[in-house]
Protein backbone atom coordinates (compact mmCIF):
# COMPACT_ATOMS: atom_id res chain seq x y z
CA UNK A 1 0.00 0.00 0.00
CA UNK A 2 1.10 3.87 0.06
CA UNK A 3 0.84 6.12 3.07
CA UNK A 4 2.34 8.93 4.41
CA UNK A 5 5.42 9.20 6.65
CA UNK A 6 7.95 11.77 8.16
CA UNK A 7 11.58 10.36 6.92
CA UNK A 8 14.88 11.87 7.91
CA UNK A 9 17.33 11.17 4.68
CA UNK A 10 20.89 12.44 6.24
CA UNK A 11 22.70 13.20 9.23
CA UNK A 12 21.00 16.67 10.58
CA UNK A 13 18.86 16.89 7.69
CA UNK A 14 14.66 18.14 8.11
CA UNK A 15 12.22 15.72 8.75
CA UNK A 16 10.23 15.39 5.10
CA UNK A 17 6.75 14.31 4.89
CA UNK A 18 6.17 12.34 1.61
CA UNK A 19 4.39 9.27 -0.06
CA UNK A 20 5.96 6.59 0.77
CA UNK A 21 5.36 2.60 -0.37
CA UNK A 22 4.96 0.47 2.25
CA UNK A 23 5.26 -3.67 2.09
CA UNK A 24 2.17 -6.06 3.94
CA UNK A 25 2.92 -7.84 6.92
CA UNK A 26 5.41 -10.93 6.96
CA UNK A 27 5.11 -13.80 9.89
CA UNK A 28 5.04 -12.57 13.24
CA UNK A 29 4.08 -9.21 11.94
CA UNK A 30 0.94 -6.83 12.05
CA UNK A 31 0.07 -3.65 9.87
CA UNK A 32 -1.03 -0.71 12.29
CA UNK A 33 -3.25 2.06 11.42
CA UNK A 34 -1.54 4.82 13.58
CA UNK A 35 -3.91 7.10 15.54
CA UNK A 36 -0.85 9.44 17.32
CA UNK A 37 2.80 9.52 17.82
CA UNK A 38 4.81 11.41 20.23
CA UNK A 39 7.57 13.38 19.55
CA UNK A 40 10.24 12.25 21.66
CA UNK A 41 13.43 13.41 22.09
CA UNK A 42 15.44 10.18 20.79
CA UNK A 43 13.83 10.54 17.48
CA UNK A 44 16.36 14.19 17.39
CA UNK A 45 19.08 12.32 18.32
CA UNK A 46 18.51 10.80 15.08
CA UNK A 47 19.12 14.10 13.76
CA UNK A 48 22.03 15.09 16.00
CA UNK A 49 23.59 11.81 15.23
CA UNK A 50 23.84 11.12 19.47
CA UNK A 51 22.26 8.25 18.26
CA UNK A 52 23.95 6.49 15.02
CA UNK A 53 21.81 4.84 12.59
CA UNK A 54 21.71 4.46 8.67
CA UNK A 55 19.48 6.49 6.92
CA UNK A 56 17.02 6.98 4.82
CA UNK A 57 14.69 6.34 8.49
CA UNK A 58 11.21 7.11 9.19
CA UNK A 59 11.30 8.26 12.56
CA UNK A 60 9.16 7.63 15.65
CA UNK A 61 8.69 4.75 18.21
CA UNK A 62 5.84 6.12 20.38
CA UNK A 63 2.61 5.20 19.32
CA UNK A 64 -0.51 3.76 19.06
CA UNK A 65 -3.50 2.60 16.38
CA UNK A 66 -5.11 -0.21 15.46
CA UNK A 67 -4.60 -3.54 13.70
CA UNK A 68 -5.20 -3.24 10.24
CA UNK A 69 -3.76 -6.93 9.32
CA UNK A 70 -1.99 -9.33 10.90
CA UNK A 71 1.07 -11.36 9.06
CA UNK A 72 1.06 -15.32 9.13
CA UNK A 73 1.31 -16.83 12.35
CA UNK A 74 0.08 -13.58 14.53
CA UNK A 75 -2.88 -15.01 17.17
CA UNK A 76 -1.91 -12.52 19.80
CA UNK A 77 -4.21 -9.73 18.00
CA UNK A 78 -6.98 -9.66 15.30
CA UNK A 79 -7.60 -6.87 12.92
CA UNK A 80 -9.35 -4.08 15.15
CA UNK A 81 -7.74 -4.13 17.79
CA UNK A 82 -6.24 -1.28 20.17
CA UNK A 83 -2.56 -1.06 20.77
CA UNK A 84 0.19 0.65 22.37
CA UNK A 85 3.57 0.06 20.28
CA UNK A 86 6.87 -0.15 22.65
CA UNK A 87 10.31 0.52 21.02
CA UNK A 88 11.46 -2.68 22.79
CA UNK A 89 10.52 -5.63 21.26
CA UNK A 90 9.76 -8.55 23.72
CA UNK A 91 9.97 -12.21 22.69
CA UNK A 92 9.19 -14.04 26.21
CA UNK A 93 11.88 -16.89 24.92
CA UNK A 94 15.38 -15.45 25.62
CA UNK A 95 17.53 -15.23 28.76
CA UNK A 96 16.18 -12.46 29.70
CA UNK A 97 12.94 -12.01 29.23
CA UNK A 98 12.31 -15.50 31.11
CA UNK A 99 14.08 -13.54 34.14
CA UNK A 100 11.56 -10.66 33.71
CA UNK A 101 14.15 -7.77 32.12
CA UNK A 102 12.09 -7.67 28.90
CA UNK A 103 13.76 -4.29 28.10
CA UNK A 104 16.94 -6.13 27.66
CA UNK A 105 15.29 -8.95 25.02
CA UNK A 106 17.80 -10.41 22.53
CA UNK A 107 15.46 -8.84 19.72
CA UNK A 108 16.49 -5.52 20.76
CA UNK A 109 19.65 -5.46 19.95
CA UNK A 110 19.41 -4.32 16.44
CA UNK A 111 16.30 -1.79 17.05
CA UNK A 112 17.63 1.06 15.91
CA UNK A 113 19.67 -0.75 12.70
CA UNK A 114 16.91 0.24 10.14
CA UNK A 115 15.27 -3.12 8.72
CA UNK A 116 13.00 -5.35 10.86
CA UNK A 117 14.24 -8.89 12.56
CA UNK A 118 14.31 -10.80 9.29
CA UNK A 119 16.78 -8.07 7.98
CA UNK A 120 14.76 -7.09 4.96
CA UNK A 121 12.72 -3.61 5.02
CA UNK A 122 9.03 -2.08 4.66
CA UNK A 123 8.97 0.72 3.80
CA UNK A 124 10.54 2.14 0.58
CA UNK A 125 10.82 5.44 -0.88
CA UNK A 126 12.99 7.03 -4.20
CA UNK A 127 13.97 3.87 -5.24
CA UNK A 128 15.30 3.05 -1.53
CA UNK A 129 14.26 0.90 1.14
CA UNK A 130 13.83 2.83 4.40
CA UNK A 131 14.64 1.98 7.60
CA UNK A 132 12.26 2.46 10.91
CA UNK A 133 13.09 3.80 14.01
CA UNK A 134 13.32 0.98 17.00
CA UNK A 135 11.61 -1.60 14.02
CA UNK A 136 8.30 0.71 14.03
CA UNK A 137 8.38 4.06 12.53
CA UNK A 138 5.70 5.34 14.30
CA UNK A 139 5.91 9.03 12.04
CA UNK A 140 3.82 7.67 9.60
CA UNK A 141 -0.03 7.21 9.12
CA UNK A 142 0.42 3.06 8.38
CA UNK A 143 3.47 0.85 9.65
CA UNK A 144 4.06 -2.69 9.85
CA UNK A 145 5.88 -4.14 12.94
CA UNK A 146 6.45 -7.49 14.90
CA UNK A 147 3.62 -8.40 16.95
CA UNK A 148 6.43 -8.29 19.89
CA UNK A 149 6.49 -4.77 19.77
CA UNK A 150 2.57 -4.41 20.18
CA UNK A 151 0.74 -4.44 23.81
CA UNK A 152 -3.35 -4.97 22.99
CA UNK A 153 -5.25 -2.29 25.31
CA UNK A 154 -8.91 -1.95 26.53
CA UNK A 155 -11.60 -1.26 23.89
CA UNK A 156 -12.56 2.71 24.54
CA UNK A 157 -9.77 4.04 26.05
CA UNK A 158 -8.39 7.71 24.62
CA UNK A 159 -5.78 6.26 21.93
CA UNK A 160 -3.56 10.13 21.38
CA UNK A 161 -2.61 9.25 25.41
CA UNK A 162 -2.35 6.00 25.27
CA UNK A 163 0.29 6.70 22.65
CA UNK A 164 2.46 8.33 25.34
CA UNK A 165 3.05 5.10 26.86
CA UNK A 166 4.82 3.56 24.19
CA UNK A 167 7.65 5.02 25.72
CA UNK A 168 7.75 8.60 27.73
CA UNK A 169 5.74 7.91 30.59
CA UNK A 170 6.74 4.22 30.60
CA UNK A 171 10.47 4.93 30.91
CA UNK A 172 10.57 8.03 32.97
CA UNK A 173 8.07 5.48 35.69
CA UNK A 174 10.05 3.19 35.60
CA UNK A 175 13.22 5.09 36.35
CA UNK A 176 11.86 6.30 39.30
CA UNK A 177 9.60 2.88 40.39
CA UNK A 178 11.57 -0.03 38.90
CA UNK A 179 15.48 1.37 38.91
CA UNK A 180 15.71 3.70 41.08
CA UNK A 181 13.60 1.61 43.71
CA UNK A 182 11.91 4.37 44.91
CA UNK A 183 9.62 4.13 48.03
CA UNK A 184 7.29 5.83 50.53
CA UNK A 185 8.92 7.98 52.30
CA UNK A 186 12.33 8.45 50.33
CA UNK A 187 13.85 11.87 48.61
CA UNK A 188 13.87 12.05 45.28
CA UNK A 189 16.02 14.34 42.37
CA UNK A 190 14.56 14.41 38.84
CA UNK A 191 17.19 16.38 36.65
CA UNK A 192 16.05 17.89 33.69
CA UNK A 193 11.74 18.23 33.28
CA UNK A 194 11.23 16.73 29.53
CA UNK A 195 8.52 14.03 28.67
CA UNK A 196 10.86 11.76 30.60
CA UNK A 197 11.54 13.77 33.50
CA UNK A 198 8.07 15.14 33.73
CA UNK A 199 6.82 11.19 34.56
CA UNK A 200 9.97 10.31 36.60
CA UNK A 201 8.59 13.02 38.87
CA UNK A 202 4.74 10.96 38.80
CA UNK A 203 6.61 7.77 39.73
CA UNK A 204 8.18 9.25 42.33
CA UNK A 205 5.21 11.12 43.60
CA UNK A 206 2.91 7.28 43.12
CA UNK A 207 6.04 5.62 44.77
CA UNK A 208 5.24 7.25 47.93
CA UNK A 209 8.21 10.13 48.37
CA UNK A 210 8.07 12.61 50.81
CA UNK A 211 10.20 15.50 49.19
CA UNK A 212 10.73 14.78 44.95
CA UNK A 213 12.52 17.77 43.85
CA UNK A 214 12.71 19.02 40.19
CA UNK A 215 15.26 20.50 38.76
CA UNK A 216 14.95 22.17 35.32
CA UNK A 217 16.43 25.52 33.99
CA UNK A 218 13.29 26.56 32.17
CA UNK A 219 10.86 28.08 34.53
CA UNK A 220 7.49 26.86 32.44
CA UNK A 221 9.11 23.32 32.78
CA UNK A 222 9.64 23.81 36.86
CA UNK A 223 5.90 24.90 37.26
CA UNK A 224 4.89 21.67 35.01
CA UNK A 225 6.79 19.80 37.44
CA UNK A 226 4.85 21.03 39.97
CA UNK A 227 1.49 20.37 38.69
CA UNK A 228 2.72 16.61 38.17
CA UNK A 229 4.00 16.28 41.73
CA UNK A 230 7.14 17.80 42.69
CA UNK A 231 7.28 19.01 45.87
CA UNK A 232 10.40 21.58 45.08
CA UNK A 233 12.26 23.09 41.98
CA UNK A 234 15.53 24.21 41.08
CA UNK A 235 17.09 25.83 38.02
CA UNK A 236 20.25 23.99 38.67
CA UNK A 237 21.75 21.00 40.53
CA UNK A 238 24.05 23.43 42.75
CA UNK A 239 20.46 25.04 43.48
CA UNK A 240 19.02 21.24 44.11
CA UNK A 241 21.76 20.22 46.61
CA UNK A 242 21.18 23.32 48.89
CA UNK A 243 17.45 22.48 48.49
CA UNK A 244 17.81 18.96 49.19
CA UNK A 245 20.43 19.05 51.81
CA UNK A 246 18.21 21.59 53.80
CA UNK A 247 14.92 19.67 53.36
CA UNK A 248 16.62 16.20 54.93
CA UNK A 249 18.69 17.38 57.72
CA UNK A 250 21.70 16.79 55.48
CA UNK A 251 20.86 13.12 54.57
CA UNK A 252 20.39 14.34 51.08
CA UNK A 253 18.15 12.12 48.32
CA UNK A 254 17.85 8.94 47.96
CA UNK A 255 18.07 8.85 44.56
CA UNK A 256 18.71 10.87 41.57
CA UNK A 257 17.32 10.27 38.08
CA UNK A 258 19.12 11.97 35.13
CA UNK A 259 16.74 12.44 32.04
CA UNK A 260 17.76 15.73 30.49
CA UNK A 261 18.17 15.42 26.81
CA UNK A 262 21.45 14.40 26.52
CA UNK A 263 23.72 13.01 29.07
CA UNK A 264 27.03 14.13 29.87
CA UNK A 265 29.91 13.10 31.70
CA UNK A 266 30.36 15.68 33.68
CA UNK A 267 26.44 15.73 34.82
CA UNK A 268 27.57 12.46 37.08
CA UNK A 269 29.40 13.75 39.78
CA UNK A 270 27.12 16.81 40.75
CA UNK A 271 24.07 14.33 40.79
CA UNK A 272 26.07 11.97 42.99
CA UNK A 273 26.68 14.58 45.52
CA UNK A 274 22.53 15.03 45.16
CA UNK A 275 22.23 11.42 47.16
CA UNK A 276 23.34 10.19 50.27
CA UNK A 277 24.77 6.97 51.53
CA UNK A 278 23.05 3.81 49.47
CA UNK A 279 22.19 6.59 47.06
CA UNK A 280 21.12 5.83 43.37
CA UNK A 281 21.78 7.66 40.51
CA UNK A 282 19.99 6.64 37.33
CA UNK A 283 21.22 7.56 34.18
CA UNK A 284 18.19 7.89 32.06
CA UNK A 285 19.22 10.15 29.24
CA UNK A 286 21.16 9.19 26.43
CA UNK A 287 25.20 9.94 26.27
CA UNK A 288 26.87 10.64 22.61
CA UNK A 289 28.38 7.09 21.92
CA UNK A 290 31.41 8.89 21.51
CA UNK A 291 31.28 9.90 25.49
CA UNK A 292 33.29 7.82 27.23
CA UNK A 293 34.57 10.11 30.07
CA UNK A 294 32.92 10.74 33.21
CA UNK A 295 33.73 12.82 36.17
CA UNK A 296 33.08 10.79 39.26
CA UNK A 297 34.47 10.29 43.16
CA UNK A 298 35.37 6.99 43.49
CA UNK A 299 36.05 7.50 46.97
CA UNK A 300 32.31 8.25 48.04
CA UNK A 301 31.09 5.59 45.78
CA UNK A 302 32.95 3.37 48.20
CA UNK A 303 32.76 5.03 51.38
CA UNK A 304 28.83 5.41 51.13
CA UNK A 305 27.97 3.16 49.05
CA UNK A 306 26.62 4.96 46.36
CA UNK A 307 25.37 3.59 42.78
CA UNK A 308 25.42 4.31 39.29
CA UNK A 309 22.69 2.64 37.45
CA UNK A 310 21.70 2.66 33.37
CA UNK A 311 18.14 2.55 32.65
CA UNK A 312 16.33 1.19 29.64
CA UNK A 313 12.86 1.68 28.88
CA UNK A 314 12.92 2.53 32.80
CA UNK A 315 13.70 -1.16 33.19
CA UNK A 316 10.14 -1.61 32.47
CA UNK A 317 8.20 -4.46 31.10
CA UNK A 318 5.81 -3.72 28.45
CA UNK A 319 2.90 -6.62 28.20
CA UNK A 320 2.96 -5.66 32.15
CA UNK A 321 3.07 -2.26 33.07
CA UNK A 322 1.83 -0.19 29.58
CA UNK A 323 -2.07 -1.55 30.74
CA UNK A 324 -1.34 -0.82 34.65
CA UNK A 325 -0.73 2.63 33.82
CA UNK A 326 -3.69 3.00 31.46
CA UNK A 327 -5.20 1.76 34.17
CA UNK A 328 -3.56 3.91 36.80
CA UNK A 329 -4.93 7.21 34.43
CA UNK A 330 -8.22 5.80 34.69
CA UNK A 331 -7.86 5.72 38.18
CA UNK A 332 -7.14 9.39 38.51
CA UNK A 333 -3.44 8.65 40.00
CA UNK A 334 -1.23 8.93 36.77
CA UNK A 335 -1.55 11.85 34.13
CA UNK A 336 -1.43 11.76 30.75
CA UNK A 337 -3.42 14.91 29.14
CA UNK A 338 -1.15 17.08 31.16
CA UNK A 339 1.48 16.10 29.52
CA UNK A 340 0.47 16.68 26.20
CA UNK A 341 1.62 20.42 25.21
CA UNK A 342 0.84 20.88 21.71
CA UNK A 343 -0.48 18.62 18.98
CA UNK A 344 0.41 19.03 15.48
CA UNK A 345 -0.43 17.40 12.05
CA UNK A 346 2.43 15.20 10.69
CA UNK A 347 3.40 17.83 8.30
CA UNK A 348 4.21 20.10 10.95
CA UNK A 349 6.77 17.41 12.66
CA UNK A 350 9.78 20.10 12.20
CA UNK A 351 7.41 22.92 14.08
CA UNK A 352 7.24 20.34 16.85
CA UNK A 353 10.84 19.90 16.91
CA UNK A 354 11.83 23.36 16.77
CA UNK A 355 9.83 23.55 19.69
CA UNK A 356 11.08 20.58 21.63
CA UNK A 357 14.40 22.27 21.14
CA UNK A 358 13.80 25.17 22.49
CA UNK A 359 12.28 24.07 25.93
CA UNK A 360 8.02 25.34 25.08
CA UNK A 361 7.23 21.63 25.15
CA UNK A 362 6.84 18.41 27.68
CA UNK A 363 5.59 16.44 24.94
CA UNK A 364 4.34 17.37 21.58
CA UNK A 365 2.00 14.82 19.81
CA UNK A 366 1.60 14.50 16.53
CA UNK A 367 -2.69 13.37 15.92
CA UNK A 368 -3.19 11.78 12.34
Amino acid sequence: MKTTAAVLWELGGKWEVDEVDLDGPRAGEVLVELAASGLCHSDEHLVTGDLPVAYPMVGGHEGAGRIAEVGPGVTEVEVGDPVVMTFLPSCGRCSYCVRGYTALCDDGAGATLGPQLDGTYRFHARGEDVGQMCLLGTFAKHTVVPVKSVVKIDEGFPLHLAALVGCGVTTGFGSAVRTADLRAGDTAVVIGVGGIGANAVQGARIAGCRYVVAVDPVAFKREKALELGATHVAASMDEAWNTVSSITRGQLADAAILTTGVAEGTQLQPALQLVGKRGRVVVTALGHPGEDTVSMSLLDLTLYEKQVRGALFGSSNGQHDVPRLLEMHNLGQLKLAELITREYALEEINTGYQDMREGRNIRGLIRF
